[in-house]
């Protein structure tokens, strides 16, 4: 593979017009491919094979009337007073004015007053589904709250209303901070520029190929987000990593082309693998059977893809356009060789005379972090959890304060009788039995569809959405009316699919762990030809989504220190956060891993004894893996800022974890477990040797077949 990538890094670098010709075509056409196609994002999930999913999916059959979007208009008088029918009635003839609305029933009528008289809900229902609606539409509803309604309160709520975060000034926060790490690590505003610019032309890339396909697949809100935030991180690392070697092969005597087709020889090649893992591992979430989490993976993988083409064909075309100008001018002076080893080399020694003490503090400081794991609760994200200024939050908040937490998680028991007899007679049986369960506050009289064949029983529980006694009595439910004769029965709703979402993700997540987990162990064999090196990068993994699974729990669920987060309401984890945080660091973790250790087999390979060659592979690959963590967290960290709590939490994982896994588990833990393996983190049995297939990932090959570089460091022109 390094012979195959250094002929190609040689190539794009003699064809650098071309290269970065075809490059711009490509971001200009699928720009406008994405100003022409791009469709709306939504909030909606779906979960086929649940019960709630084919409650909703026999809905659309049987009672399509009921399927439409929905949302609620939430009035209330002044403190005191209470709302009279002839003041409430020009808010509802407003909603029923809304484009695409089929009924706005007035609480009066529906009885969905608060007892007190203060509070009112006008229910309002859309003829089409959530992702039918138009932006116009949306906007109509919200405009609700903003009319002139004298003394009384108007906000309103559900499914219709929600937020769609962009890129704001707060991501471009990371991005700043990782041209800051870049100018300092490299010492030359070219070289920062360089690598920032050709991150950001993948970026590009990879964004407007999603946006122009958003017109015909549906992305959760999450999704394009999530593809930015990964896409930019590791877009600016692996450019980071080949940049890197480009300049200490000029350093080291090369030509210029020379040094580009060896760098993407050698750390393209360490390139390529971790991006493989990491669209491995985001590619694998499609197994999982979910669409918005097969989406949001595939999507991601897209982007990362995306970032190593670029990093192996359009930075060394960008390289041949900077000359020696890549090195800071020191180097150019002639002073790079020969400098004061760095505190790379410092560090590995003093790992390799406290390895013992290091190993042991590391995994249990670890260990301890991931203590709150035990306590994890996974719940997908409701209005509760919303920003405090929000328009759903506040109609969220107001509903709670006039009728209680369960009116904002209302569910729905879907009754289907083969005649309109046995549909009345197991609806009526279904809502006694519903009403004596345990965390139910109220369970509304049945409504028949047009045949009288399907009814709706609407259930309020006593807790919140995302509340335990929620949940528990979805579950008691669910039991009690099992029984019922002469229909089939299904709680369905927002809230109930929201926790059959979440139930699954916690059943499917130990497996998928261990997937990676074995994933990690096959590839790294493959690339050390080594059996304890795999076992040790696989336990750090372990250790690094433990302590990182804590302190996220920590933080978002518990609520110690959420306010430096903006967390308004500490709550349960987004369901889907833990399985994608799992199938992102996982790549990362392997990035890192392949850096760092390759060097010290190398050293080793070549006689070096294994403490010096742990130490030299530490020693040279520190400065550019720091700023590489330091980077990715940078970036990750700016989306810590967004109100958006689903990529404010993954923000923060991501960020958290890198960290982590970076500087305690790769940099510390690692080196250390290595100098007290010696010899033995390189043995392999003769039999698996002759099994495994060669993949040259550190260039070993190719720099037996390639001349040694001149003993002095030359500034050579740029050639193409």
């Amino acid at each position: 593979m390094a012979t195959l990538l250094y002929r190609l890094g040689r190539w794009c670098f003699g064809r650098r017009g071309l290269v970065l010709l075809v490059w711009l075509v490509l971001l200009g056409g699928l720009g406008g491919a994405a100003a022409a196609f791009s469709g709306p994002t939504t909030d909606e999930f779906r979960m086929p094979g649940t019960e709630s999913q084919r409650a909703m999916d026999a809905l659309e059959k049987r009672f399509p009337e009921a399927t439409g979007a929905s949302g609620t208009v939430v009035v209330a008088a002044p403190p005191g007073e209470r709302l009279a029918p002839e003041r409430v009635a020009p808010i509802v003839r407003e909603a029923a004015a809304v484009p695409g609305v089929t009924a706005a029933v007035d609480p009066f009528q529906a009885r969905s007053v608060s007892p007190d008289g203060r509070y009112a809900l006008v229910q309002v229902q859309f003829a089409d589904e959530l992702p039918d609606l138009t932006d116009e539409q949306f906007t109509a509803f919200r405009k609700i709250a903003e009319g002139d309604h004298g003394d009384l309160r108007v906000e309103v709520g559900g499914e219709v209303v929600q937020e769609r975060y962009g890129v704001a000034a707060t991501e471009i926060i990371g991005v700043a901070v990782a041209a800051i790490v870049l100018v300092i690590t490299f010492g030359s505003l070219v070289a920062a520029g360089m690598t920032l610019v050709n991150a950001l032309v993948g970026v590009g890339v990879g964004m407007a190929g999603l946006y122009a396909l958003s017109g015909v697949v549906s992305l959760n809100n999450a999704t394009p987000v999530l593809a930015l935030m990964l896409g930019l991180a590791v877009g600016i690392d692996y450019s980071l990593f080949i940049t890197s070697r480009y300049r200490q092969n000029l350093m080291e005597g090369l030509e210029a082309r020379e040094a580009a087709g060896r760098a993407i020889g050698t750390a393209g090649s360490a390139v390529v693998f971790a991006g493989a893992t990491v669209v491995i591992a985001l590619a694998g979430l499609s197994v999982v059977g979910i669409p918005f989490l097969t989406a949001m993976g595939l999507a991601a993988a897209g982007t990362v893809a995306v970032a190593v083409l670029v990093a192996l064909t359009l930075l060394p075309a960008v390289l041949a356009f900077t000359g020696t100008k890549i090195l800071s001018r020191r180097q150019r002076a002639g002073r790079g060789r020969g400098a004061a080893e760095g505190f790379g080399f410092r560090w590995g020694r003093l790992l390799t005379r406290m390895r013992l003490p290091v190993l042991l503090v590391g995994v249990l400081a670890l260990g301890a972090l991931a203590l709150p794991v035990q306590d994890m609760r996974l719940a997908l994200p409701d209005a509760g959890t919303a920003a405090e200024d929000s328009p759903q939050r506040k109609a969220y908040d107001l509903i709670s304060e006039g009728f209680g937490p369960g009116f904002n998680g209302r569910l729905i028991a879907v009754v289907n009788g083969d005649t309109p007899a046995a549909a009345r007679a197991a609806a009526q049986q279904a809502a006694g039995l519903i009403g004596g369960v345990e965390g139910v506050q109220a369970v509304a009289p049945p409504q028949f569809n047009r045949d009288g064949t399907t009814a709706l029983v609407a259930v309020i529980p006593e807790g919140g959405p995302s509340d335990a006694v929620t949940e528990d009595a979805v579950h008691a439910v669910r039991d009690k009316v099992a029984g019922v004769e002469g229909a089939e029965i299904a709680l369905t709703g927002v809230t109930a699919l929201g926790i059959d979402i979440s139930e699954k993700l916690a059943g499917v997540l130990p497996v998928y762990l261990l997937l990676v987990v074995g994933l990690s162990i096959l590839l790294l064999m493959l690339v050390f030809r080594s059996v304890l090196v795999p076992l040790k990068a696989a336990a750090g993994f372990l250790l690094t989504v433990g302590a990182t699974f804590g302190l996220t729990t920590a933080v978002f669920q518990q609520g110690h220190l959420a306010s430096l987060v903006g967390v308004d309401v500490p709550g349960p984890l987004i369901s889907f956060l833990p399985i994608i945080m799992i199938g992102i660091l996982f790549g990362l973790a392997m990035d890192y891993e392949v850096f760092l250790v390759s060097k010290m087999r190398e050293d080793f390979v070549h006689g070096d004894p294994p403490q010096r060659a742990m130490v030299n592979g530490l020693g040279q690959n520190a400065r550019v893996v720091t700023a590489a963590a330091l980077i990715m967290c940078a970036v990750f960290a700016g989306f810590v800022l967004t109100p958006d709590p689903i990529i404010k939490s993954i923000g923060f994982a991501l960020a958290v974890g890198v960290f982590i896994d970076a500087f305690i588990v790769r940099m510390t833990l690692v080196p250390a477990v290595m100098s007290v393996l010696g010899r033995a983190a390189w043995w392999l049995p003769r039999w698996l040797d002759r099994v495994l297939p060669d993949l040259d990932v550190e260039g070993e090959n190719l720099r037996r077949s390639l001349p040694e570089p001149a003993a002095r460091p030359q500034e050579a022109a740029v050639s193409g």
